[in-house]
């Protein structure tokens, strides 16, 4: 699959089988992410790679809609330091993860942490580490019979401004 394709045929998927991630896949993938670009090539990000059953079962207590990322074998979570700004650098780390995911016939779906008292307690992070991001990642499970939330995406020229904002 070119670079193109899995871009726009990757869809985000809640429905996983059982089976672990094959730890050479897991690692080719995590080699993918490693190589996203960052502000000022500072490389601040780091990733807690939980899958250990517990500790996913204790990560869905950490954001308002996480109760089923437990399911996923795998949860990629994504770190930097606090108040840096660099939600943009988890951002691209983010997207190369997933694309080299779904190149590898992986599932993933990207998830927020919005209590990060509670994330800092499960994963044992530092007072000046925020966690606000994770990837669930797996096989892909049986899809969901109707998926009321997949839309479309908008027409390009509802989307594109060109030079200027226009109307």
């Amino acid at each position: 699959m070119d670079a193109y394709d899995a871009i726009v045929t990757k869809r985000d998927t809640r429905s996983y089988l059982s089976d672990p991630v094959e730890p050479d896949v897991l690692e080719r993938v995590l080699r993918a992410a490693r190589m996203a670009g960052s502000a000022k090539n500072a490389q601040l990000t780091r990733l807690v790679v939980v899958t250990d059953p517990e500790i996913r079962t204790a990560l869905t207590e950490c954001g308002d809609f996480t109760s089923w990322i437990d399911q996923a074998p795998a949860v990629v979570v994504l770190t930097c330091p606090v108040e840096t700004g660099r939600l943009f650098d988890l951002g691209r780390m983010a997207q190369n993860l997933m694309v080299a995911a779904h190149d590898a016939g992986l599932a993933t779906c990207p998830v927020t942490f919005q209590h990060q008292d509670r994330i800092r307690e499960v994963l044992g992070l530092p007072a000046d580490v925020e966690a606000p991001h994770a990837v669930t990642l797996g096989h892909p499970g049986p899809p969901p019979a109707e998926n009321p939330l997949r839309a479309p995406r908008i027409p390009l020229d509802e989307l594109v401004h060109r030079d200027r904002w226009s109307s």
